[in-house]
């Protein structure tokens, strides 16, 4: 490992893998507000992404598909300079609005995802949906893309997706998943993990093992303070940058990712928060999306297993809990961590993908023209 030794990889591991078998109970209980998953404004990114083409064409700004507890869907959008959006869902015009809009459509049919197309009065169209999949057996279970790029460009929906551990996963709940097409699933767990609780996949699927703490001992350790607690997860997520095993496995990942013929692709750990959550931080961050959106995607866990995660510290001491607290959440402090390790052991992210993970100029400009509208 590059600067890890091997007496802190168990605690590493610890900080990643405890605590977070929460119970699937109350799943969709705390859907996220709007701004939890919506997309933003152009902010500063941790990349100067010298290279981005000019996507004028794409005149949206801000975008998202909100699924609504009474089954509505609240549709918005700011298009500046269009004239005017017209909004479609199965080949139907079922709202209009003007530059900027936010509708209500009620009286839709139940599918398994409802998709709504933002046409613009000039310029290229979104195909948007909830990037929550509501399922009986996942609480975390998201769509990687939606987001616009820090140029104007979007991520593509209905390709990528990340979750929580999948052993839950109901029969409805695979067919729903064969349905929406994923074809490939990538284990990110230990295989304690893996062995504890299998994966479920949906029929015709492929399930590829990308351990990112492949062969850490057993441990048995717990933090005694909450500062101990932040301070295991800080070093966790410096591991999923640095460390060898961590390396092998998101590179095998993105290998996936860039197989076009293997969409759509799903990647996993136990929560889905913290191995998971730096795959999409890095993700997003390699195909341009700002520092700001990414820290909201990555941040979005918290209202997603907000209720699993309650379930667990309700029934611990309120000392304890404390403890435990730092484990079951995704931080800033966390993210960052694993930024900074890019900068001091890369230099720069795309030396990350470069040195780190084996993508080059061509590969990545390959995955941005697979992976981007505009």
């Amino acid at each position: 490992m590059t600067r890890f030794k091997t007496s802190a990889y168990a605690v590493v591991a610890a900080a990643l893998v405890l605590g977070v078998t929460a119970p699937a109970a109350g799943a969709h209980d705390s859907h996220p507000s709007h701004g939890a998953h919506s997309s933003h404004e152009d902010h500063s990114s941790h990349e100067d992404h010298s290279s981005h083409r000019d996507s004028s064409s794409v005149p949206f700004t801000s975008a998202t598909v909100t699924e609504n507890a009474d089954g509505s869907f609240t549709v918005a959008w700011s298009a500046r300079g269009t004239h005017g959006v017209t909004i479609r869902t199965e080949g139907r015009t079922v709202a209009r609005g003007g530059e900027t809009g936010k509708v209500t459509v009620r009286g839709l049919r139940a599918v398994d995802r409802r998709w709504f197309d933002l046409v613009p009065a000039r310029g290229t169209s979104l195909h948007l949906a909830d990037r929550l999949i509501k399922l009986q057996g996942t609480v975390n279970f998201r769509d990687a893309g939606g987001y616009r790029t820090a140029d104007g460009h979007w991520v593509k929906m209905g390709e990528i997706y990340r979750s929580d551990a999948l052993h839950l996963l109901t029969a409805d709940d695979l067919t729903k998943l064969r349905r929406l097409g994923i074809r490939t699933v990538f284990d990110l767990r230990m295989r304690s993990e893996r062995d504890k609780d299998p994966d479920r996949v949906p029929a015709g699927a492929s399930h590829v093992v990308a351990d990112v703490l492949a062969g850490t001992p057993t441990f048995s350790g717990m933090p005694k303070t909450p500062a101990e607690a932040e301070a295991m997860m800080v070093e966790g997520n410096r591991f999923m940058v640095s460390g060898d095993t961590a390396k092998a496995a998101y590179t095998t990942v993105f290998d996936g990712i860039a197989d076009e013929g293997r969409h759509g692709v799903l990647f996993h750990c136990t929560a889905g928060k913290d191995r998971t959550g730096w795959n999409n931080a890095t993700l997003l961050t390699a195909l341009g999306v700002p520092e700001k959106t990414v820290m909201d995607d990555y941040l979005a866990s918290n209202t997603y297993r907000a209720a699993a995660n309650e379930a667990v510290l309700s029934h611990l001491p309120p000392e304890q809990a404390a403890v435990y607290k730092p484990l079951l959440d995704v931080r800033p402090e966390y993210l960052d961590a694993s930024f900074a390790e890019v900068r001091e052991e890369y230099g720069s992210f795309r030396s990350y993908l470069k040195q780190g993970l084996g993508i080059d100029a061509r590969e990545l400009a390959e995955l941005k023209r697979d992976l981007l509208v505009g």
